[in-house]
């Protein structure tokens, strides 16, 4: 199976900083001084194939409008954001988190941050990770949303389960 890169404290700093995004895209919303959310672009975020994500990217994701953002590589949909994606984040190493097949793409779902669930390609570079509020939508419902956009980026693996690693 796949696994959030390196260390739980570095993947835990990832979460924090993309967490954050999410607050201060509430912040925003709310205070009305800008529509575009904020975000910081991922270190790959340059990488044509992000660019191939970001224009097939849907002008809804389970029931909620599209949002302008501020950075290249970048999505976000709802009012506060309440979906956040970004392309170009470091890919995943082996993992016993839980890992899904959507149309497609394999994902790999984080969810130390319930009910705010991590979503990260596996078997994809660049990698794509897609922050859901599950409060707010259903990240199922999201991430089918969102499989054919990213599904642009060509698949070069897939999770695995124990069973398929023996013998």
């Amino acid at each position: 199976m796949p696994h959030p890169d390196a260390s739980p404290s570095r993947r835990g700093l990832r979460r924090v900083a993309f967490a954050g995004g999410l607050a201060v895209a509430a912040t925003v919303a709310f205070a009305g001084c800008s529509q575009a959310v904020a975000f910081d672009a991922a270190p790959s975020a340059s990488d044509p194939d992000c660019a191939a994500v970001v224009v097939r990217l849907p002008d809804t994701v389970a029931g909620l409008e599209k949002r302008d953002t501020d950075a290249q590589g970048t999505g976000a949909w709802g009012q506060p954001a309440s979906v956040l994606l970004r392309c170009g984040v470091e890919p995943l190493g082996p993992t016993t988190d839980r890992c899904v097949s959507v149309d497609g793409v394999d994902w790999v779902i984080d969810e130390s941050d319930a009910p705010n669930y991590l979503f990260t390609t596996y078997g994809r570079t660049p990698t794509v990770e897609v922050l859901i509020d599950n409060d707010a939508v259903s990240g199922t419902t999201a991430i089918s949303d969102l499989s054919a956009a990213v599904g642009a980026i060509p698949a070069e693996g897939g999770c695995v389960g124990l069973d398929d690693t023996s013998g």
